[in-house]
Formats: structure tokens, sequence, C-alpha cells
């Protein structure tokens, strides 16, 4: 093939991702930061550019852009994968040189009064979402891609397929939640229905799934739980499609509920994930069984949550509550 038919490096970039079945959002972020990467270095080809030219980009970044160790640490990934997966290049000890450390963050975490009070601000399907991020420990991105097969109202059980890390595992359906989740279907199937009834191509699918069940798109098992109000675009092959809701849509929703409730705390969707854990701990099952339930690699990334536990008066006394409790006046 001569240069003049070799496919652009974003191409090859992008197609080295999808030989490797990475996610779509990590295709999304890959591609971010090496576009920033060339335009940084004033459009210069990668293959030109050596390990100090990459340690200047994430200088920039650090002391430019004010950007968190986790987000250097991305885009370093990303310009490793580039080198390493794309452009066959070594460019050196540079992941042990730059990669930022990470601080050691308690997460926020909810009482359960704090979870109540945000649920009860909110209500519709984002109260339905919310809900399950509480009462299923799943991650934002596991409840907005819930497929109606993903669903076992026997068993009592939800499904969670590919979930991060490539890990499929199943979390528990609150019982309470039963019937708010059978309503839900039956909207969604009455969207379903219209879409069947109109020119449609389908519900989104990666592309080895709808190459292997090529009738599933148009499946009722198929379709998303939460599924977007109108069709878009696919991001593989550009055919419009019925998607899940899009994640931004939760995330305002509990912003919005937060503020409402009055907690004042900077809390997101993932506190619900965090509060789920905490609260199981706090209820007396054993750390093994949250493991597994979070979907958690190693139990050292679950033991996070028994630092809450042991926070201010649970673990310890005040000394102030031992010898001056008795100078409590009013002020």
């Amino acid at each position: 093939m001569s240069e003049q038919q070799k496919p652009r490096l974003l191409d090859q970039v992008r197609s080295a991702i999808r030989i490797r079945h990475y996610s779509i959002r990590t295709e999304k972020s890959y591609l971010y930061w090496i576009r920033f990467y060339i335009r940084f270095h004033r459009l210069r080809h990668p293959a030109e550019l050596d390990k100090t030219h990459i340690e200047a980009f994430l200088s920039f970044l650090a002391s430019e852009r004010k950007v968190s160790a986790s987000t250097q640490n991305q885009a370093l990934s990303a310009l490793l994968f580039l080198y390493r997966n794309v452009l066959d290049i070594d460019p050196g000890d540079i992941d042990a040189l730059v990669r930022a450390k990470r601080r050691e963050n308690v997460p926020t975490v909810f009482t359960p009064d704090e979870a109540a009070r945000v649920l009860g601000s909110m209500s519709g399907s984002g109260w339905l979402m919310a809900s399950l991020l509480y009462g299923s420990g799943l991650r934002l991105t596991e409840v907005i891609r819930l497929r109606v097969k993903d669903v076992d109202f026997s068993y009592r059980e939800l499904f969670v397929r590919n979930g991060k890390g490539g890990k499929d595992r199943t979390v528990p359906l609150p019982t309470g939640l039963i019937q708010p989740l059978q309503a839900q279907l039956a909207r969604t199937r009455l969207v379903f229905e219209s879409d069947l009834a109109s020119d449609w191509t389908g519900a989104s699918l990666p592309p080895a799934l709808a190459r292997k069940y090529r009738n599933a798109p148009f499946e009722w098992a198929w379709q998303y739980v939460f599924p977007a109000t109108r069709h878009a675009p696919c991001p593989y092959d550009g055919t419009p499609k019925r998607h899940h809701i899009h994640h931004t849509a939760l995330q305002k929703a509990v912003k919005v509920a937060v503020r409402a409730s009055g907690v004042a705390k900077q809390a997101s969707c993932h506190t619900f994930r965090h509060s789920f854990a905490t609260h199981l701990l706090d209820s007396g099952y054993d750390i093994r069984t949250v493991q597994e339930l979070l979907g958690h690699r190693d139990v050292e990334t679950t033991m996070i949550y028994t630092h809450v536990l042991e926070r201010g008066g649970r673990a310890v006394r005040s000394p102030f509550d031992v010898h001056a409790s008795a100078t409590v006046r009013a002020v």
C-alpha cells in the first residue's frame, strides 16, 4: 500500500482500539487526547516526536491547564497507546517517570436519611435510575445500559454485562423497585412498538454482537430499559439507532435533587454507589460479598469503605465527650 493510501492516523488509532474491544467512551477519550497532543506540537506527526515532547505536553496539562492527576494519567495512557500499539514505537520508560500520583480520597457517602431525602427530591425515570444506583450498587453507565433481558423479576436480580474491566456480574433488584421497573418497561414497550411500525434500524449494539445476532436490534429482549427520546447515529457505522438515555440526563437530575434536598455535600451519581457499599458494610455484610456486588477486581479497592465507617465518632470517642461534656452551654 502506498503512503497516499494509508489510513489517516486517527483512523488507525480508532481501528486499534476497536480490535482490542475498548469501550466507546475510551475511544472518544483517547482520540481527544491524541488530537490535543498533535495540536500542542503544531500539527507535527507523533512519529517525529519523542519522550521529551510527551513530557512537555503532560507538564503543560499539569502546570498550565491545572488538570487533576487522574486526567493527566488518562492523557498519558492515550499517548502510550498511540506509540506502542499504533506507531509501534517504544517511547521509553515514561510511564513510571511521568504518571501522576493520585490522591487517596475518602469517598463522599450519604447517610441513609440523606439518600432518602435526595431520592425524595426526584421523580420519574430519573428517580428510578438513581434508586437503582443506590439499591443495586450500579455505576452510572451500567444503569443506563441495562437491557430488557438483563432484568430478572423472578429471582430479583439484575445482570451487568461487560462492566468495568469487561466483567459480568449479578446484583440484587430491590423488592420496592419491582413495580416501578415494570411500569418503566411498559413505557419502553410502547416506544419499541412505535419504532417497529416505522422505518427503523433497531437498537444500538456493539459491532461484534450485531454481526452475531443480526435480528437482535429488532427484538424486545435487546432494547434498552431507559431508551433515548430520539434516534441518533451509531458511533460505529453512522446508521440511526435507538440508544440508551444520555448519561448527562441523570447527572443533571441528581445534581438538581441534591440542591433541592438541602444535603450539603459535593455529591454525584457515584455517591449512591458509595453509599450502597458503606451501608451494606454498616449492616454487617462481609467485605467479600460487597466486593463481588460492586465488581471490584481487588478487595483493596473495596477496603476504602471501611475507612468511611471508621471516621469520626463511629470508631473514636472524642476527648471532649470524655472529659469536657459537662461544659456544654447554649451559644
